[in-house]
């Protein structure tokens, strides 16, 4: 199966996935707002954060995806750095949920979270101040939970290099708006990087997006308590895999007859 159809596939799954998750959690109330009203989630919950943090996941992918095909290199960067940053929100909700640790940060990050962009009528009159929740405190609190044979600091250290790699393409530094210039005679693509180099490179990388949302998927699930679900999003993502040739998934033993 190519992989654009494969992405077809993987977007499906999650955009049911978000609807049956949703279906878990105290859905959200009609809240006044001046003449009308907003849909919001009251009890504010991390569920329900999980939830949506996921929906959005599937809109970013759809988007990337299609500044991919149109060879909109530097955008999709821009576009891979917000979903990575969902994923480390993800995995840090989740794992408060899965391990029964829900710290302060994860009250301070809800809070946060939760919070409305404006405490009045009037936007100029607004007082409300949103408190942050350092990056570097969450990318920590995952490093710690993973336990893995890398050492949390490099693990850290790891994610910090690749969201400062994205930023470049968010804030448009120097180095990365250059990988958008080259050709016979050298220029600036501003229609995009159809048919160049970058534009093949870029088209690889989006496939590890797509799989670390997967695996977002099957975490979200495991912490709403899901199995099946779980057990269904792995098979998939031992797919995904298979289709490009890789192996990273612990294959789980069939069970005995």
């Amino acid at each position: 199966m190519p992989r654009e159809k494969l992405y077809e596939s993987a977007l499906a799954n999650m955009q049911r996935t978000v609807h049956a998750l949703a279906a878990r959690v105290p859905p959200p109330h009609e809240v006044p707002y001046k003449t009308s009203f907003v849909f919001r989630y009251v009890e504010q919950l991390p569920e329900q954060a999980l939830v949506q943090k996921l929906a959005r996941v599937v809109t970013t992918l759809r988007a990337a995806t299609i500044l991919m095909q149109h060879g909109f290199t530097q955008e999709q960067g821009v576009l891979q750095r917000v979903i990575h940053e969902i994923h480390e929100d993800i995995t840090f909700l989740a794992y408060g949920l899965i391990f029964n640790d829900v710290t302060p940060l994860h009250k301070l990050f809800l809070t946060a979270f939760y919070e409305e962009e404006f405490d009045t009528d009037n936007p100029f009159e607004s007082t409300q101040k949103r408190p942050t929740v350092r990056r570097s405190k969450i990318q920590a609190y995952i490093a710690n939970k993973e336990g893995s044979d890398l050492d949390p600091s490099r693990a850290i250290a790891l994610s910090k290099t690749l969201t400062k790699t994205y930023s470049g393409f968010v804030h448009a530094a120097s180095p990365q708006i250059m990988d958008m210039y080259g050709g016979n005679p050298p220029h600036f693509h501003v229609e995009g990087m159809l048919g160049t180099r970058r534009h093949t490179e870029y088209r690889m990388d989006l496939w590890n997006y797509y799989y670390r949302s997967i695996l977002a998927f099957g975490m979200a699930a495991k912490a709403l308590g899901d199995q099946q679900l779980f057990d269904q999003i792995h098979d998939f993502s031992v797919k995904f895999e298979e289709v490009a040739h890789k192996n990273y998934s612990p294959k789980r033993e069939k069970p005995s007859k």
